[in-house]
């Protein structure tokens, strides 16, 4: 316990005083700072002018052949593009699309009769929904029209096309909208986490073994006490990092709570539920831990520090599909489709896999609990192994060794 302590001690040392640790920390606080001041500062320039700006809206055109259709065109997307200065014309296609070309109007709608139309535009836009817009106002315009030629009054025809609907939501179990953000954020903070200090590991491992320091350690520390030391030194360093990164978003965000308003992304990530933060934590330590040790295990077995992105990557591919089957699930809005139950109980997927089915769904305690213990008993079972071919790879120069004789050294150690 004592040489896992020094061991401990000394690699949070080596962490505190990397530039680069310290420099990304510092960057990432000031970025969160930015970002949460960002609607503090925009207030401090806007003016209280309250002029007409009704000239500085973009022009938008309408051209129908008869003046009576015109006006209630006019009327109803004055009333449905308050973004625009919707403007009646009777020039001809030419000269339209001439004016939108030169930047004189930004679009326009050209009516052939009562239910079709061209629709003008200089450059459209993937986010351009106007004519979604415009379809549903032309149909209520019509739909009016066509009753009030049936024998309603314009009153009635009116109370019968704004007829307005209530509703209620009751979920009984997850809001999947309202949980997405935060279990996006977690995910996202796990993936770039693990293959950040996962690689660090591997690094500094292989670094030791290059410039044969680890020869001399091993003679005078267990290959565990320095496998579990490093690891969780790491894990330490990389906890108190998100700690600083996230801890001073809420204090930032907290003292600009008033100027974000009614975010829903925003209030959805700083208030997550207390018993999903308490799981967000659990599989995250065990996450980054199994990773760190198969990181940790594979950096001791690469003889040169250029053989280390090769040794790792099948670890890396591993992390990067369970990855995206999560995201993949998290997008279709199914996230308990069989391969994700099925990777909730593989330790290699389970930290990403099921805390997304706790947060997006809902999960028996049960199944959580014997994830939570296959994940727990696998991470010491890895450590073990890993600490042994730690010891076993300090011996092992010149070309990268093979698994099997990997395997071999280890069942003889």
């Amino acid at each position: 316990m004592k040489q896992f302590g020094k061991i401990l001690k000394f690699e949070l040392k080596y962490y505190f005083k990397n530039k680069i640790f310290v420099g990304v920390t510092i960057f990432l606080v000031l970025a969160i700072a930015a970002v949460m001041f960002f609607p503090r500062i925009t207030a401090l320039f806007e003016t209280d002018d309250t002029s007409d700006t009704s000239t500085e809206l973009s022009v938008m055109l309408v051209k129908a052949d008869e003046p009576a259709q015109a006006d209630m065109v006019k009327q109803a997307f004055a009333t449905a593009f308050t973004d625009y200065d919707v403007q009646i014309t009777d020039e001809s296609n030419d000269t339209i699309k001439d004016k939108i070309t030169s930047g004189d109007a930004e679009c326009a709608f050209v009516m052939t009769d009562a239910t079709a139309y061209t629709y003008y535009v200089n450059n459209l836009s993937m986010y351009d929904m106007n004519t979604e817009i415009a379809n549903e106002v032309l149909q209520q315009i019509y739909q009016m029209n066509a009753m009030i030629g049936g024998g309603m009054t314009a009153e009635q025809a009116t109370n019968v096309m704004n007829i307005q609907i209530t509703s209620e939501v009751e979920s009984l179990g997850k809001n999947q909208m309202e949980n997405y953000f935060y279990t996006y954020i977690m995910i996202m903070a796990l993936y770039m986490v693990i293959l950040l200090y996962g690689q660090m590991v591997a690094t500094n491992v292989a670094t030791e073994k290059s410039s044969r320091a680890m020869e001399v350690l091993i003679t005078s520390a267990k290959p565990t006490s320095m496998m579990f030391g490093k690891v969780l030194a790491s894990c330490l360093a990389g906890f108190i990092q998100l700690v600083a990164v996230f801890g001073s978003a809420l204090i930032f965000y907290n003292l600009n709570k008033s100027y974000w308003g009614d975010n829903m992304i925003i209030d959805s990530i700083f208030n997550i539920p207390p018993e999903l933060l308490v799981y967000m934590l659990v599989f995250f330590i065990l996450g980054f831990l199994i990773y760190a040790f198969m990181f940790g295990a594979v950096g001791s077995t690469a003889s040169k520090l250029e053989d280390i992105n090769t040794s790792v990557m099948p670890i890396t591919m591993l992390f990067i599909i369970a990855f995206f089957v999560v995201m993949f699930s998290m997008s279709s809005g199914d996230v308990d489709n069989t391969i994700m139950v099925v990777c909730s109980y593989i330790p290699f997927t389970s930290p990403m896999s099921m805390f997304t089915r706790i947060a997006m769904s809902t999960v028996p305690w049960y199944e959580i609990a014997i994830s939570i213990a296959i994940l727990v008993g696998s991470t010491v079972g890895i450590g073990v192994l890993s600490a042994k071919i730690y010891r076993v790879g300090v011996l092992m120069y010149g070309t990268t060794p093979k698994i099997s004789n990997i395997i071999k050294a280890v069942w003889k150690a």
